[in-house]
């Protein structure tokens, strides 16, 4: 199948899943999300983590998983918080876990420093961020918000598609890489369109009444998106390039994995998310 085609597709199944998840309603949209998150922290130790600590991935994924349950069930049914403090019993059998692996001789591993800091930068990088969703997935009267959490991915795919665009157009025919060594595809030119396009879709959804928190605020969360956007697709570049792999996966044809796909959001998200709880907007 030609690769642009396959890619499409692919493209097009993930975004009904997603959008459908969302407007069905937030139960199903969570249990999207925890799937992600955990293939997502799955592929990333995957890359960076030998598989002789399959059982401490394990129980990071299920740590993930648990964190992001505790959130919505904490924001959607109010369960006490003290239950959310719970969390620190998988992330302290991690460190256990980790500690007492044997080797194929029979030996034991030894503290991985390396290991055990993957696997808690995986929590802090996937599961923090996506956990996080909860804290706008209802508003201050407690009605579902689906509308806010598609517009920021709505604003993420624009800012990607305005880069794409932009640099295609303008980035090629100039030498003025964004980061060289990191990826040499993108540009400046690519950039500033990404942040002119979403900017552009911004007040498009705030002139149809789908974003309703003030037109600056929401010009704001679409440029910190955008800028952030691309700072978390680099980061997972800079990932890759240095265990030297393509793609996080293989889940989505033509795009790699979901850690490629969801690697601005991971940046760019608790930022707005952060924003937004700070200004009181919702």
């Amino acid at each position: 199948m030609n690769k642009t085609i396959l890619r499409s597709l692919s493209g097009l199944i993930f975004l009904i899943i997603m959008t459908g998840s969302l407007l069905i309603g937030p139960i199903i949209f969570s249990v999207v999300m925890i799937f992600s998150l955990s293939i997502m922290i799955m592929e990333f130790l995957e890359i960076t983590t030998p598989k002789i600590y399959k059982n401490a991935k394990y129980l990071t994924i299920l740590t993930g998983a648990l964190f992001y349950i505790m959130l919505f069930l904490y924001i959607y049914y109010g369960i006490s918080v003290r239950f959310i403090l719970l969390i620190v019993i998988p992330i302290t059998l991690i460190y256990s876990l980790i500690l007492f692996t044997k080797q194929k001789d029979g030996g034991m591993c030894g503290p991985d420093y390396k290991a055990t800091s993957n696997m808690i930068m995986s929590l802090v990088y996937i599961a923090l961020p996506f956990s996080l969703i909860n804290l706008i997935l209802f508003n201050s009267s407690g009605d579902y918000n689906y509308k806010i959490i598609i517009s920021l991915f709505i604003l993420l795919w624009s800012s990607d598609v305005g880069a794409y665009i932009f640099g295609m157009t303008f980035g090629q025919k100039r030498d003025n890489k964004l980061y060289r060594s990191v990826s040499p595809n993108k540009s400046w030119e690519g950039f500033w369109g990404g942040v002119f396009c979403t900017i552009i879709v911004a007040i498009l959804l705030h002139s149809l009444s789908i974003i309703n928190i003030g037109l600056i605020h929401t010009t704001i969360i679409s440029i910190i998106i955008s800028i952030f956007g691309v700072i978390g697709d680099l980061f997972e570049s800079l990932l890759k390039r240095n265990y030297e792999v393509k793609d996080s996966g293989k889940l989505m044809p033509g795009h790699g994995g979901l850690l490629d796909r969801f690697d601005g959001a991971l940046i760019s998200f608790p930022i707005a998310i952060a924003y937004i709880k700070f200004f009181e907007l919702l």
